[in-house]
Formats: structure tokens, sequence, C-alpha cells
């Protein structure tokens, strides 16, 4: 157990998911005054404008400013029910002055982590429920159920379920003791290292992914491989699962697959910032430094 939830994580809302099995539960979303409304259009999500954005929440009387647009049930935030708006990414609606459309991941180091989860969450809910609209067996048009946290088919012989989905990835910080593994995409900022990552596979446990992405992309064997923690990463919609592994010392490293580079790095090299460390908002990070401060 980490002495702090990653970012995107933690005791942010109350799901209180028993709610969302009430068919009248926007009735009582729309009489309770207390009721917040959270705007989303697209992956875009209405905050305020500004060096230091916050949600721009809705009032009941605001809420219906926006028409007859879907809503979901979040679940109570800070002891008040949370709605989600969910705008088509067309929409062109009247938002309140000093508030506008932005994306969420350029704004995760200067949002409030409570509220950056809370974005996070519902952003995760809107590309699916937008990826989702026709059935994947039948492909009828879908329609939403559970208050939003389900899409069923409207073809009364097929009638599927669809709820959402969440994409498993490994990331893992591999070590030789007195070395870190780190690899660069070609992409990103001169001199950025992060730990190594990829997709879990059909027919794969969590523990074999690490061995197998670890290798494939660098070549190198790694055993001992312990849980750290998870992160919900909705870009799109992925769930980053965190690992520590060892290496034999001294193991050479091949760069395959997707990455620009990798190789060792001592912790003198990371501190001294030859390598560039990933954002302090990512699980990468709290792998890192995990490393970094057991070798204090």
């Amino acid at each position: 157990m980490q002495a702090r939830p990653n970012f995107f994580s933690g005791p942010y809302l109350e799901r209180r998911a028993e709610e969302r099995e009430d068919p009248r539960w926007i009735e009582a979303a729309r009489t309770d005054p207390a009721t917040r409304y959270l705007v989303a259009r697209g992956s875009t999500q209405l905050l305020s404008s500004g060096e230091s954005p916050r949600i721009a929440f809705l009032d009941n009387a605001g809420a219906a400013a926006m028409g007859d647009a879907p809503c979901v049930l979040l679940g109570w935030y800070q002891d008040a029910r949370c709605v989600l708006i969910d705008l088509p990414a067309d929409a062109v609606p009247t938002t309140p002055p000093g508030t506008g459309f932005r994306e969420l991941r350029p704004l995760t180091a200067v949002l409030a982590a409570a509220e950056a989860a809370v974005l996070a969450y519902a952003r995760g809910l809107s590309i699916w429920r937008l990826r989702q609209r026709f059935c994947g067996v039948c492909a009828a048009p879908t329609q939403p159920t559970h208050a939003g946290h389900c899409l069923r088919c409207t073809n009364p012989a097929c009638a599927h379920e669809f709820f959402p989905r969440l994409d498993p990835a490994i990331i893992v910080l591999v070590s030789d003791g007195e070395r870190a593994l780190l690899g660069r995409q070609a992409d990103w900022p001169a001199r950025r290292y992060s730990t190594i990552a990829g997709f879990v596979e059909p027919g794969e446990s969590l523990e074999d992914a690490v061995v197998r992405e670890v290798q494939e992309e660098t070549g190198v064997d790694v055993g001992a491989v312990r849980y750290h923690s998870s992160q919900p990463w909705p870009f799109p919609s992925s769930l980053m699962i965190g690992f520590e592994a060892r290496a034999a010392a001294g193991s050479p490293v091949r760069v395959s697959g997707e990455l620009e580079d990798a190789r060792w790095f001592t912790r003198a090299q990371i501190t001294s910032g030859e390598a560039l460390a990933p954002p302090t908002q990512s699980i990468s990070w709290r792998l890192i430094e995990g490393w970094l401060q057991a070798g204090g």
C-alpha cells in the first residue's frame, strides 16, 4: 500500500453505484438544489479560464440551458450529487463568462488533485460512450441505462449490454541493483526517459506481460516481478499497473519496437538531470522516485 494515492486516484468521490439502479435518478438530480453538473464536449471539459483552472460546475438552472443532452450520474463529490452532461463534440453551447472547454492532459500539473480525478473519471466515460454508440454484436444503435453507466442494444433480438471497458497496461521500473532501465520515444522532449510500459495481451498475466514487454523493447530478461501500485490514465482509457522487477547486473540493452533509445542510468545520473524524468503526476515518476529513495 502506497503512502499516498497516485494522481487521478484516491477517495475523491463516492460512486454510490446503487443509485444508478433508480430509473428516476435524473428527476432526483434536477429537484436537488445541491446537484452540480460537470459539462463535457467530446474529450474536452468546461473549466474556468486562467492559469489556475477549476471545474466550472453548473447548477440546475445552468444545466437546463444545455438542453436535453445525455446525462451520467458520476456520484457524490464533496457531499453533493455530481452529474456529467455529455455534449457531442460539435455542440456549440452558451457557457458562463470566464469559462471554456479545455483538454485535461495539458492541465494536470496545475489542477487540484481531486478535481483532476473527477475530470479523468468523466473523460473516460465520455470517450467510452462516444465509441459505443452502436452495438458491437449486431450494429444497432445503443441507448443508455443504469444512469449512463450501461449502453444497451436497441435491437430486441440482441439486447446486448455494454459496460465501460479499460485497456490494462503494465509499467515497470527495472533495476539491476545500482542502475535503472529507462527508455524514450522519438517524439518526447530532449533527454526525457521513462520506465518501460506496454499493453497486456489476451491470455497473458500481468507478470508475463512485464517480462515480455521488457524483453521485446530492450532485450533485457527480468525476474522477481513485484506489484507496486496502479493509476487510471484516461488518454484515452488505460489502467496503468505498476511493477518493479530485477535484471542481472550488466545486462546488455538492445532497442527495438517503439523506443528510440533505452539505457541503464545510475541514481546520480537521474538526479543530476542527465535523464529528464517524466512528470510527477505519472505513475512512472512514482516508480522512479521509489527507486531513488531506496538507495538513499
